[in-house]
């Protein structure tokens, strides 16, 4: 069975997506998680392949503390976006959660090389925090 374009059975279009995105950003803003995480997990049934939708499901899981998901939904979205610094600093913070220190303080490592200073202070913070 090939997958189901869930767009085209609803009869949606890309806006529709984007609404739900916002609303979803919406709650993030707020701090509601718990309403954010199904929708963005939604988006992702929706479109599979959209690392921005990955990644934030993985950064959601890190915010709630759910470690293993969140490198499951983290992972996928390397794989789709490869080198993405957000989504390494989140992986990193997952990986720091499951006690797995020398592999997050390795990625810290090379992100506190970038050139967004939030995600290389981000970097430095938890290797001074961990080292």
């Amino acid at each position: 069975m090939g997958k189901i374009d869930w767009l085209a059975v609803l009869g949606w279009k890309e806006e529709q997506l984007e609404d739900i995105r916002l609303a979803a950003y919406s709650y993030i803003r707020q701090g509601k998680y718990d309403i954010a995480l199904p929708l963005f997990e939604a988006l992702c049934a929706f479109d599979p392949e959209s690392a921005y939708d990955l990644q934030t499901v993985g950064a959601l899981y890190v915010q709630m503390g759910e470690a293993e998901k969140a490198i499951k939904a983290l992972d996928k979205a390397l794989k789709i976006e490869g080198d993405h610094s957000a989504t390494l600093i989140n992986l990193t913070k997952a990986l720091l959660m499951l006690g797995r220190k020398r592999e997050a303080l390795k990625l810290c490592e090379i992100l506190k090389k970038e050139t967004d200073p939030f995600i290389s202070n981000m970097a430095k913070a938890l290797l001074l925090a961990y080292s």
